[in-house]
């Protein structure tokens, strides 16, 4: 079978190996004559998968034990409910950085809860830069600070964090979390879908901070309340028992390849070289975003015309090359290019960019 590069946004491409082991495994799990997805997610095969996956979590991300580990289903878009419902109240509000589309989202659902104090929108801008960080006004009363540390539809990602004194950061690192060293001890609550740098859907990771938690209300019902699934370590009801499996091999993968540093070296590496054929052709490829906010894992781009860009994708798909079509809500084309992408995929990108300038003359 010959495997596409597969640059969509997603689900994501995952590493061939993770692939390859849960097929070797898929029909009789560590020999118990049946597979993990038939197991009780309260069986000790199942119980040293989840512990094995959070441990690999704090370690990777190099998490004291303030950090509370929580592995639910929802997919990040639940998160943008479960925050303000634990921790905004009727006396305290929070402040919110909009930067693009699922910033957006998060702070209509946020609105319908509580008090939010928009602190930068990049609205006028088309969403194509950020805010200098120190020119943010941050309520120090706010309960807290919300960023979306890489937007995947407008391909923007923040470099420089805010200095938020006691405010404790909340942060949707769906899109970048693991391809970059980050200080933990920064935020107060991070969450992130599986489906683009850890792992498949079905799996969202949300890591705590002890202060943070105990500030969460006690009167929610127990699924949407932080307070029940850190008391039942993240086991309250039946986990996503496969996809947590599934994010435990990719997890094993990057500590294989070095850890998050080595990852942060590759997606430097990566979005340079896709960065640099769009900056050697401005009159033909356009990258919307300024460059000092531009992303590692989103390269967005526009071609002179909209035909233009619907024969890129024709070509390069027969290529082997999908996934480029860009997020139906801005149009153009993106590449995505997570932990999972092979350097080789770019570079065949790469190759055919070049090519398809030089075939339009």
């Amino acid at each position: 079978m010959a495997r596409v590069y597969n640059f969509g946004a997603g689900p994501a491409t995952l590493p061939l190996e993770v692939l390859e082991r849960a097929r070797e495994e898929l029909l009789d799990y560590a020999g118990r004559g049946m597979s993990l997805l038939e197991m009780s997610h309260r069986s000790p095969e199942y119980t040293e998968v989840h512990e094995r996956t959070r441990g690999l979590v704090r370690r990777l991300l190099g998490l004291g034990d303030d950090f509370q580990v929580l592995l639910l289903g929802g997919g990040a878009t639940l998160q943008f409910a479960m925050v303000p419902l634990n921790l905004l109240g009727p006396e305290r509000g929070c402040d919110f950085t909009i930067t693009g589309a699922w910033s957006r989202k998060a702070h209509t659902d946020a609105a319908r809860l509580g008090r939010v104090r928009v602190v930068y929108d990049g609205r006028d801008d088309d969403y194509h830069q950020l805010p200098d960080p120190a020119a943010l006004d941050i309520d120090p009363s706010a309960a807290y600070l919300y960023l979306t540390s890489n937007e995947t539809i407008g391909g923007l990602q923040w470099w420089q964090l805010p200095d938020s004194g006691a405010v404790p950061i909340v942060c949707d690192m769906s899109s970048d979390i693991m391809s970059r060293q980050l200080p933990a001890e920064r935020f107060g609550l991070i969450f992130a879908g599986a489906q683009k740098n850890l792992g498949p859907a079905g799996v969202t990771l949300v890591l705590i901070r002890g202060d943070v938690l105990e500030r969460c209300r006690q009167d929610l019902p127990a699924y949407l309340s932080y307070r029940s699934h850190a008391a039942k370590g993240s086991l309250y009801n039946t986990p996503p028992v496969f996809a947590v499996y599934l994010m435990g091999l990719v997890l094993e993968w990057i500590e294989r390849q070095g850890g998050v540093a080595a990852m942060e070296r590759l997606a430097g590496l990566k979005s340079a070289i896709l960065y640099g054929v769009i900056d050697t052709h401005p009159e033909f490829y356009r990258c919307p975003v300024a460059p000092p906010c531009r992303s590692r894992m989103n390269v967005v781009f526009r071609l002179p015309d909209e035909d233009l860009e619907r024969r890129f994708m024709e070509q390069a798909q027969a290529e082997g090359l999908v996934g480029l079509k860009g997020h139906r809500s801005v149009g153009g084309l993106r590449a995505s290019i997570y932990n999972a992408m092979p350097p080789e995929g770019v570079e065949e990108l790469a190759r055919f960019m070049e090519e398809f300038v030089r075939r339009q003359g």
